[in-house]
């Protein structure tokens, strides 16, 4: 199916779903247009937080003008892909435009933040789709393990380089850092990677 197609059918979605209960996404994967029910968790949106507030707090030294945004979609109509992330590196310009999404060349970065539902659509489809959008960053929390990876290096259609942290770790993240050690996990009391019974490895 042509994209034009598919993001019309998506936009029909987005204004069925404006009638329904509850918070849904609309995004157009592999098979096409999907309408999915958004049920995230406190913790998730914590963690959402927290990153956008560090990124903001770098960003106007290291890509000034540019923004940590919880939303909106972005697209790239070339190899088909619509997706919504759960927070990516922007102009805060793009925010003014018309339309439903966001260019994917315009797209510095992009989060995601694993649900204990449906891990394999950040793990699998998006890890597929983000680098074949020419998305340079691509940065995947996982509070069921209290881990962290970070994808970087696009080239032909996938990401050539994978880091990988736990929780309590700094992350370097493209030009920024991101600090992990108030990151909680799902099912977990505490709030740090000694409470969660991490022990952060030894960096060289």
């Amino acid at each position: 199916m042509e994209y034009a197609k598919m993001r019309a059918i998506a936009e029909e979605l987005g204004a069925y779903a404006e009638h329904l209960e509850g918070a849904w996404s609309v995004e157009i994967g592999p098979s096409g247009p999907i309408l999915a029910m958004m049920c995230p968790s406190k913790r998730h949106e914590g963690t959402i937080r927290r990153i956008c507030k560090q990124l903001d707090a770098q960003l106007p030294v290291t890509h000034p003008g540019y923004i940590c945004a919880n939303g909106p979609e972005i697209e790239h109509p070339g190899i088909g892909r619509m997706r919504l992330p759960d927070a990516a590196v922007i102009p805060e310009e793009a925010l003014d435009e018309e339309g439903l999404a966001v260019d994917a060349t315009q797209v510095l970065a992009v989060v995601e933040i694993i649900s204990p539902s449906n891990p394999n659509n950040d793990y699998i489809e998006k890890l597929a789709d983000y680098p074949a959008m020419g998305i340079p960053h691509y940065l995947i929390v996982d509070p069921r393990t209290g881990t962290v990876e970070v994808h970087s290096e696009p080239c032909k259609g996938r990401y050539t380089r994978k880091d990988p942290y736990i929780y309590g770790d700094k992350v370097p993240f493209g030009a920024w850092t991101v600090e992990t050690a108030d990151f909680r996990r799902y099912g977990k009391a505490g709030n740090s990677a000694a409470r969660a019974g991490l022990a952060a490895p030894a960096r060289p």
